[in-house]
């Protein structure tokens, strides 16, 4: 009982506004995951896109959010407008939902997916630094923690709300895209009237230079950066995982049922995770998660059955607890507080620009060497990423 209290009392310290933006995240996402999943679909039925087509689309979507966070982290810090730019990012993705259901041609869709992109890069760097500067700093890692959980139940009620549509309106996609508007406009309500003007004006802005330079940050960032780099190049894509299942003989229609299991151990287990971290140490706890991975790739190598895979999702999804909420944490141990866009752009960044070679080449090794070797090697590589943090970064 006494742990439980004290849980819920570091759930009530957690500042109103980091609430308030934990649940514009999570009705945003519940809004974007009613969507996401059914494109390949609609694009494929609807409109008769290629494979190709659909892969250049979320080739361009990811690559375009990526370099705006970078930007966007920037400029907050310049201008010192976190509030605006953040409202801006979740508004560009607003507007692109009820658009969407009356699209009829595929490079309509990739414009519209590129505004999308557009919006999250905008919004994701200044709201972290939002978050950072909000939270005191004994509860860094619970807040975005919090923030974490919350975005991964929108996560599993997207999903679970188009379902539902479309087990009343069978292949009815364009209704499903005019219904996702609705969370997506009341996520710009909780933001307005959640976070206030005086709660944004306590990030101190810097206009000193006009350059993103990686020298401004201390060092122990810059390694911290690296790490994540080596980690990021370590993890693939997870439709991989899922293949894996197949082959490990879970049932088809099983599949989406691992994946709602594996947001429901996400969504738990990442504010202990968060609030971990306060109490433990960021590197050590982010360091323990990267090494979580790191069993569960190895795992995932030489599973041979059904039950393999349903503990090892579990596994993986312990590794999000761990890690998500404890990364942004440490990005703000890490830099100055008038500096955290930036640190943030540049985290986001780092994640971003290691998504795609990671994938790639484990496609390649997958086809050549078989599962065993490839997610081995994969093991290997968060294993050093996580020796890096703990020698250079603690």
């Amino acid at each position: 009982m006494h742990k439980w209290e004290n849980f819920r009392d570091v759930v009530k310290g957690i500042p109103k506004p980091v609430k308030a933006l934990s649940l514009v995240s999570l009705l945003n996402d519940a809004s974007s995951e009613m969507i996401y999943p059914l494109l390949p679909l609609f694009l494929r039925q609807e409109l008769g896109a290629s494979f190709v087509f659909i892969g250049l689309l979320e080739g361009i979507a990811e690559t375009t959010a990526s370099l705006l966070k970078l930007a966007s982290g920037w400029l907050s810090d310049m201008i010192g407008r976190h509030k605006l730019l953040v409202f801006v990012g979740y508004a560009l993705a607003c507007l692109t939902r009820p658009i969407m259901a009356f699209v009829n041609a595929a490079w309509q869709v990739l414009f519209l997916r590129f505004v999308d992109r557009v919006g999250k890069g905008v919004r994701t760097s200044p709201r972290d630094a939002l978050i950072a500067s909000i939270s005191p700093e004994n509860m860094l890692g619970a807040s975005f923690g919090f923030q974490r959980a919350l975005d991964h139940v929108g996560a599993l009620i997207g999903p679970l709300l188009a379902s539902a549509v479309l087990r009343f309106t069978p292949k009815n996609y364009r209704l499903v895209f005019l219904l996702a508007s609705i969370p997506a406009i009341a996520s710009l309500f909780v933001l307005w009237f959640g976070v206030s003007a005086g709660d944004a004006r306590r990030i101190k802005h810097h206009s000193q230079s006009t350059k993103i330079s990686l020298t401004k940050f201390e060092a122990r960032f810059r390694w911290f950066l690296l790490a994540t780099l080596i980690f990021t190049l370590s993890n693939s894509s997870d439709a991989f995982l899922l293949l894996r299942a197949g082959e490990c003989n879970v049932p088809s229609y099983l599949i989406p049922a691992l994946w709602t299991w594996l947001h429901i151990i996400k969504s738990v287990s990442s504010m202990p995770g968060g609030a971990l971290s306060d109490y433990l140490g960021r590197v050590n706890v982010l360091a323990f998660g990267w090494l979580i991975y790191a069993c569960a790739y190895a795992g995932f190598g030489f599973a041979s059955s059904p039950l393999h895979i349903w503990l090892l999702f579990t596994i993986y999804g312990l590794y999000f607890g761990m890690v998500e909420g404890t990364e942004r944490a440490l990005v703000a141990d890490l830099t100055q507080q008038e500096m955290r866009g930036s640190g943030y752009g540049a985290f986001h960044f780092i994640v971003g620009v290691g998504m795609f070679p990671a994938s790639f080449l484990f496609g390649l090794l997958l086809n050549k060497f078989g599962a065993p070797v490839a997610f081995s090697i994969y093991a290997l590589l968060s294993f050093i990423a996580a020796l890096t943090l703990l020698v250079k970064v603690r």
